[in-house]
């Protein structure tokens, strides 16, 4: 017997279409426009309505009727599209603009972004704290935090709402990828772009300088790139003969290349190199990859099991990581710590930080092999029985400020700070632990 509340399902198998993985939740769209998200939901990036956490799958039934089309986790904060509304609806975390609604308060459910409105938009991404739209067009608009320029507006003003990056006024961009500060593009002629933040070379561009505005990547031998990703602090693109390539920070191997070196330029995977790349995912210091055969490989930072290969232990080269039946995996998406896999049996897998619930097996333990959620797929038992929530909108409120949200604590000079005490705010990105906001 079903539990009070689980949506049943009595028609046709609901087909899992997308997921995406955030730093602590995640989120699927299934057949018939569903949106399930589960894991934390401190900041309201699960869209419930509360700061509750959800170890399982759960229908956000405030989007039903509105026919979401694609949805995209950032750190703390999620986005949905809806193309027959001509409306991105955002919601969670909202410091720096984030949400693109022009202020910075945290947002429990999800509002439609009035600045994107009647865009008829083809891809969404999200990094830390900072997003960016492609239209069908091949423009692109960007909002959220921008201190490193990431927002490719050529200042280091955040912007509240999203704004059009001018740079591609005339450059029809294919996609986009976000990482922690910095970002990268595909034209659709096959060039790459990098701005933002450049450290670690992880712009392409071969120096360690930030960007305000794009920048061509130079290509060796006239490549041509079809993909790209990133990770917080490196960058993965594959080019039209399928060949993968990774530049930016390595010092967890997450660049693959056999060694811990951090690259200035792309640098082709030489592991990969007889395989034809499909799909590329980075995490916070991990990347996945899966072949057109359908094999995935993971490697990098694997402390809480997210390379997926069975073990704990950092990995500088590509793993293959081993299904039921070996099945092959048509899709893959990487958290800061987790990360999720679509099979083309139609389950889905979860692997890596479940502390909160974020691999959606009913649980809050880590796991460092592929386990079934059984709620989204067909070979599991729960029957696609997807809890379903109920959130009473009139009853309470949807934006909350930060200043209610956070206390307000002085730091060493005596100026007061907003505690936010993620290591989504740390900017060396050597915080290891999972510190919680201070709320009040």
């Amino acid at each position: 017997m079903a539990d009070e509340g689980a949506a049943e399902v009595t028609g046709p198998v609901r087909r899992v279409l997308i997921i995406s993985a955030g730093a602590s939740h995640s989120v699927a769209l299934l057949s018939g426009n569903i949106v399930c998200t589960w894991g934390r939901g401190e900041d309201g990036q699960l869209g419930h309505g509360d700061a509750e956490d959800r170890p399982s799958p759960t229908q956000l039934n405030t989007l039903d009727g509105l026919e979401i089309v694609s949805v995209t986790c950032g750190a703390d904060h999620t986005i949905a599209y809806s193309e027959s509304h001509a409306n991105v609806y955002s919601w969670g975390w909202g410091d720096f603009g984030r949400l693109g609604h022009g202020n910075s308060s945290d947002l429990f459910t999800p509002q439609p972004i009035r600045a994107l409105h009647g865009l008829r938009i083809k891809q969404i991404a999200c990094g830390d704290s900072h997003c960016l739209a492609v239209t069908m067009e091949g423009q692109v608009q960007s909002w959220g935090r921008n201190q490193n320029g990431q927002l490719g507006l050529g200042t280091t003003e955040d912007s509240l709402v999203p704004q059009k990056i001018q740079a591609f006024q005339k450059i029809p961009i294919k996609m986009v990828a976000a990482g922690a500060e910095h970002t990268a593009a595909v034209t659709e002629s096959g060039e790459l772009y990098g701005w933002g933040w450049g450290r670690y070379g992880n712009l392409g561009l071969g120096d360690r300088r930030d960007r305000l505005v794009p920048e061509k990547v130079s290509l060796s031998h006239g490549e041509k790139m079809v993909m790209v990703a990133c990770g917080w602090r490196h960058t993965i693109s594959v080019s039209s003969s399928g060949g993968l390539y990774t530049y930016g920070w390595s010092k967890y191997g997450q660049l693959g290349h056999g060694d811990f070196a951090d690259h200035l330029i792309p640098h082709q995977l030489e592991a990969l190199q007889g395989s034809f790349i499909s799909q590329i995912s980075g995490g916070w210091r991990h990347t996945m990859a899966v072949t057109s055969d359908g094999k995935l490989y993971g490697w990098g930072w694997n402390k809480f099991g997210q390379v997926g290969v069975g073990d704990n232990v950092d990995h500088c080269s590509p793993e293959q990581v081993k299904f039921p039946n070996e099945q092959k995996v048509i899709q893959i998406s990487c958290g800061w710590r987790h990360t999720l896999a679509v099979t083309e049996q139609q389950n889905v897998f979860s692997w890596g930080r479940g502390t909160n619930g974020q691999l959606g097996d009913g649980v809050s333990i880590d796991r460092n092999a592929p386990v079934i959620i059984e709620a989204l797929s067909v070979e599991g038992s729960g029957c696609q029985q997807i809890e379903s929530s109920t959130v009473d909108i009139s009853s309470g409120k949807m934006w909350v400020s930060p200043a209610e949200r956070y206390a307000v604590v002085p730091d060493e000079s005596g100026q007061t700070t907003t505690v936010k005490g993620s290591d989504a705010s740390v900017p060396e990105a050597e915080a290891e632990g999972d510190v919680k906001r201070i709320r009040i």
